[in-house]
């Protein structure tokens, strides 16, 4: 149970809002006891506390691991028959936390439209000293629905939670992708430049729960959220995207970025958005990687890390090993080497061979229940400079951000080992600099060769660094570059689920319930329908 909810807010996490269709009307909008005034604090930190952004166990276990980590191959998978094919019922859970509270997600369309209803009540004074919040609240619901474009394509948005904005039931209008990307860029370049000459207020700060009313790295976030999309849109829209990355990439004092000072050695609890566990906090993700999610990808480990004596391993792995019998006793012997389990091995091969083979590391994921969620990191932002720079301005300054980025994923994983503070653990030191410069000088990792192989290298490191706990980014810059080269195994796999999709359809419900909406894009609701950005 999240415990940290202002009592304020409860108005509307009693309530299922009226978003893609109208459900269970009268037990849950006819209760009056659940009628409470709201504050926009309170609604804000509910906002906040989300579980789909924490490091939680059901988000893992149901949907990160078990479809984009599948997809894009960040997770591992029991090499079934079904393996691609879409989890209806997990996938509308996860559609139903975006647009609901309650759940495993805090429903930020409902939370953001009963603050939009506050807000306007207020008078010009009150609304002047709130506004803040506000701007911080779009920032946070933008950064979801995103991520929402980016696995369906059209979502209703503009129209959802009318029940808790109006008081008026109405099934919502799907709005169009590239059209809901337009908006979200430009609400977040308005965000920034008003985060730029706010003053934190004492509300705002206490209501905080993400960045503690920090102002300037509101806006931070801001710019690099704006500079995520528009790289995303870079492959189909280039004209806009390199108009407005090269503008922000050209005036750091401008348009700050969340990019960890462009300092290799940096602190990512100080510089990166995350969203740390509450004090509460009683989830750790040892089932949701034991339930079958927790074995190192072949891809991912074999081709990119080992090769490159990658100084992350030690962090993100663990080599695993097998019982034995000695003397009559159990005894556990561990594998000499680190190495991933083929993909091209049978379920049967799998399921016998298991124990050969590296895992996720215990002390980083399994048992670390103070792992953050993460939002975005500098690593990424500076990976995302550097495709901008090699494709638009300098390979010098791209070989710059390239590497920067690539220490700082060094420093981040061993960030998030070393918050594991219970357990027996003993934490891991980060490599030398020595040792962390020959694996930048690595021919599989060293920024040389054409700007087609620089940029493949970009994208490699990026969905690597990405990986499980980001799984749903990781699809959308593989399904947006096209790296790494991925193989899947097709054999056997049911007639029309013989590959992965290139985005979720739609959850059976939705599809009922809004059903005359629904018609508008019943057409593109194909699991090979591109989302708008792709190439």
């Amino acid at each position: 149970m999240k415990k940290l909810i202002i009592k304020a807010s409860f108005l509307v996490l009693s309530l299922t809002v009226a978003v893609g269709c109208k459900k269970d009307i009268d037990d849950k909008f006819n209760n009056p006891e659940n009628v409470l005034d709201p504050n926009l604090p309170g609604l804000f930190t509910g906002m906040l506390n989300n579980d789909r952004v924490a490091a939680k166990y059901w988000n893992v276990r149901t949907f990160l691991t078990q479809m984009p980590g599948v997809y894009a191959q960040t997770s591992y998978f029991a090499n079934s028959n079904t393996v691609y094919q879409q989890s209806d019922g997990y996938s509308q859970q996860y559609w139903d936390d975006f647009y609901s509270p309650g759940g495993n997600g805090s429903g930020p369309v409902a939370l953001y439209r009963a603050m939009e209803r506050k807000f306007n009540s207020l008078s010009s004074t009150d609304q002047a000293s709130q506004k803040i919040i506000m701007q911080a609240a779009k920032i946070v619901l933008i950064e979801q629905a995103a991520k929402m474009v980016d696995l369906w394509g059209d979502i209703p948005y503009s129209d959802a939670g009318s029940l808790t904005a109006t008081n008026t039931i109405k099934n919502a209008k799907y709005d169009e992708q590239k059209a809901l990307y337009t908006s979200f860029i430009s609400d977040l370049a308005s965000a920034a430049t008003f985060f730029k000459t706010a003053n934190k207020t004492a509300a705002f700060s206490k209501a905080d729960i993400l960045l503690q009313g920090n102002v300037k790295k509101w806006e931070s976030f801001a710019n690099s959220l704006r500079l995520r999309l528009l790289m995303r849109i870079s492959k189909t829209d280039e004209t806009t995207a390199k108009t407005a990355v090269t503008q922000m990439l050209a005036d750091a004092t401008a348009y700050p970025l969340i990019d960890g000072g462009n300092t290799a050695q940096y602190s990512p609890a100080n510089s990166d958005i995350l969203l740390q566990p509450l004090t509460n906090n009683s989830s750790d993700l040892h089932d949701a990687f034991f339930e079958g999610s927790w074995y190192a990808t072949d891809y991912m480990l074999n081709t990119v890390m080992l090769p490159a004596n990658d100084p992350r391993i030690p962090v993100i792995y663990d080599k695993y090993g097998r019982v034995i019998k000695i003397n009559g006793k159990d005894v556990f012997v561990p594998n000499k080497t680190y190495r991933a389990m083929p993909i091209s091995f049978t379920t049967a091969e799998q399921e016998a061979n298991f124990p050969d083979y590296a895992v996720l590391d215990s002390a980083t994921f399994l048992f670390n229940k103070n792992l953050p969620g993460i939002v975005i990191t500098a690593s990424e932002v500076n990976l995302l400079k550097a495709e901008a720079q090699e494709r638009w301005g300098s390979s010098a300054d791209a070989k710059t951000s390239y590497e920067t980025a690539i220490k700082q994923s060094v420093y981040f994983y061993y960030y998030l080992n070393n918050v594991n503070q219970g357990g027996g653990y003993v934490n891991v030191s980060v490599p030398s600099s020595s040792v962390i410069d020959a694996w930048v000088a690595a021919p599989q990792v060293a920024y040389a060769g054409s700007a087609t192989d620089k940029l493949a290298k970009i994208y490699t490191q990026k969905w690597t660094h990405l990986g499980v706990l980001q799984s749903t980014e990781a699809w959308s810059e593989y399904r947006r570059t096209g790296f790494p080269v991925l193989t899947f195994p097709t054999n056997g796999k049911q007639a029309g689920f013989e590959t992965p999709p290139t985005r979720l359809i739609y959850p059976a419900k939705e599809k009922t319930l809004n059903s005359a909406n629904y018609q508008a894009v019943q057409s593109k609701d194909t699991r090979k329908t591109k989302i708008f950005w792709m190439p």
